[in-house]
């Protein structure tokens, strides 16, 4: 039997970080993760790069049924910080677009550098660890595949059910239900659409096809690229949207974002009268998707010179190409999300410390909690503060 100050349960962003900052405060910290290795997540995210965190983290970036609960923790440990840490182990990196960091190699340093500072802070790690059991007197029983261990403080950063092909799984939520703690539903976010019929077969024509255009979910928009794909729409603008789409609504698409349409259609009527609808949109928008749309809103003109085409008519154009509603199925779930909306209530939790209210010795910490970020580094940076808060007091 193993017997520690902290066992950490997930070897992601958030469980390393709790360990680290748990570990240089001199306690015996563990670490178990069900699969093969630590930091999937880290390895696979910013398309191997690592968008490891945004420069400008507000609150507003985060949704959560509180949405100040994020605050303490996001205060206290700041993207500053962690860039600190970076820089600290020589990770080259650069700013994407505006806010987003990435390293210029491999995410591959990142998680290099965690596992670095697990070293330097006394920090074990187990892998294909499997708990079948957790249970508590005075302290925290573990049952595992890899023998037993005890622990004062037990956190939990086993993740949401986010692409499950990587060790995703529903433990954290089925834990804070044994020991009385709500969880708020859960469902897939960060994740492309899909569509039927029509409007599916028209995407997937188009599979491939990338452009810049607002999308607006709710009261939400998000301006960005759009990307087609054979099942329906990704790209960040859509993902982006997804956290804030409900099921049954339709999106809106405006594929000339920071353009007013009809003023741009009717000056290329003057200025180029002899030329077709398709031939002066293509100027701004991919041809294969002009084509598409071609035969759903301008049949009728199809073969005719700008030059004889009503102002009103193409005023109708421009608010179709502002304004195009799309009804999605569904979203392709967990299988490809990023990221999983919902999950351990804050209201069971402390903002300063992540700890349960209720349950001494029991923290929670990262995508597991109900609070999830946008796109850009967000998420990451949750997981560095969330699991600093609770290192800092397990």
């Amino acid at each position: 039997m193993g017997t520690y100050d902290v066992v950490v349960v997930g070897g992601g962003a958030a469980g390393l970080m709790c360990a680290i900052t748990a570990g240089k405060r001199g306690r015996r910290v563990l670490v178990v993760e069900g699969s093969n290795k630590i930091g999937k997540k880290i390895l696979m995210s910013g398309g191997g790069r690592c968008n490891f965190t945004h420069l400008h983290c507000e609150p507003t970036n985060f949704l959560s049924s509180n949405r100040r609960f994020c605050i303490s923790a996001l205060s206290r440990f700041t993207p500053a910080d962690f860039v600190a840490q970076v820089e600290k182990h020589g990770i080259a990196y650069h700013e994407k677009t505006a806010g987003q960091l990435f390293c210029d190699h491999s995410s591959k340093d990142i998680l290099a550098m965690l596992v670095q500072e697990c070293d330097d802070a006394g920090v074990s790690i187990i892998t294909h660890c499997e708990i079948s059991s957790v249970t508590t007197s005075h302290k925290y029983q573990l049952a595992t595949n890899k023998g037993r261990f005890t622990c004062e403080s037990l956190v939990i950063a086993s993740g949401g059910l986010s692409i499950p092909k990587m060790g995703a799984s529903d433990f954290g939520y089925r834990l804070a239900r044994q020991f009385g703690v709500r969880v708020r539903d859960t469902r897939a976010a960060l994740v492309p659409y899909t569509f039927t019929g029509d409007t599916q077969a028209l995407t997937a024509r188009l599979s491939g096809v990338s452009v810049r255009a607002t999308v607006v979910a709710g009261n939400h928009s998000f301006t960005d690229d759009v990307l087609f794909t054979h099942r329906g729409l990704s790209g960040p603008a859509a993902l982006q949207s997804s956290s804030y789409w409900t099921v049954g609504e339709k999106l809106s698409l405006d594929l000339m974002p920071g353009v007013d349409a009809g003023e741009w259609l009717l000056r290329a009527k003057s200025e180029q009268p002899k030329s077709l609808l398709k031939t002066v949109l293509a100027t701004l928008l991919p041809r294969s998707l002009v084509l598409e749309l071609e035969p759903l809103w301008w049949p009728d003109i199809a073969t005719r010179p700008l030059a004889t085409v009503r102002d009103d008519h193409l005023r109708r154009i421009a608010s179709q190409l502002q304004q195009w509603h799309v009804k999605p199925s569904g979203t392709e779930g967990y299988r490809t999300a990023e990221v999983t909306l919902g999950g351990v209530d804050t209201d069971a939790l402390s903002s300063k410390t992540m700890e349960c209210r209720q349950q001494s010795g029991l923290f929670f910490v990262g995508e597991v909690v109900d609070v999830t970020g946008q796109l850009g580094g967000f998420n990451f940076q949750w997981a560095w503060a969330s699991g600093w808060a609770a290192g800092q007091e397990a």
